[in-house]
């Protein structure tokens, strides 16, 4: 086992403690694409607070506010797409509840027509091989702008699906005639 940082409890503290089987090492290491690539069949399995329907990945901010870190993960995934015979997965669920200022909580879809203003774009689109959703998984790799939208959106949670075909039409990355194309 190789990774850069652990936190948990004494009883994994007391595991990786001189244990031959683990690696500890520098995060510019473990992270590094090339040394991801090193391992075949490599699959990377990230998360997302969205994904516009042009692919790309936001992961640490809402808007301009910081919410986390990348963690590596433009490294990993690109990694793992170098790595023979290797994946990458942005796995998210559709949708989230955000609490309202009045303090009620609201669901939103994470798979957007755009980034929310500000949004950090951790992952670029061109560097996301699948994503997946309780409804589905598809591989974005290579698609074209209109076609990541129309996978992204079958993927969406079904009660905003047509809000999005709506937004990407007026976006124009979405015609109106691919709507009888829809799964």
């Amino acid at each position: 086992m190789v990774a850069t940082f652990a936190l948990g409890t004494k009883k994994l503290y007391d595991f990786i403690d001189r244990n031959p089987s683990v690696a500890m090492m520098r995060g510019c290491w473990v992270n590094d694409p090339y040394v991801v690539a090193q391992n075949r069949k490599q699959v990377s399995i990230n998360t997302s607070l969205e994904i516009d329907l042009t692919g790309q990945v936001c992961s640490e901010s809402i808007g301009p506010k910081q919410f986390s870190g990348t963690g590596g993960q433009a490294e990993t995934a690109i990694g793992a797409q170098m790595s023979e015979g290797g994946k990458s997965f942005i796995a998210l669920y559709s949708t989230a509840d955000v609490k309202q200022p009045d303090g009620t909580r609201k669901t939103v879809s994470k798979i957007v027509p755009t980034l929310t203003p500000g949004a950090v774009v951790t992952l670029h689109r061109a560097n996301v091989d699948y994503v997946v959703t309780e409804y589905g998984v598809v591989r974005l790799k290579g698609a074209p702008i209109n076609e990541r939208a129309k996978l992204l959106i079958s993927i969406a949670h079904p009660d905003f699906r047509d809000e999005l075909v709506r937004e990407a039409e007026k976006l124009g990355i979405w015609k109106k005639s691919n709507k009888r194309d829809r799964s």
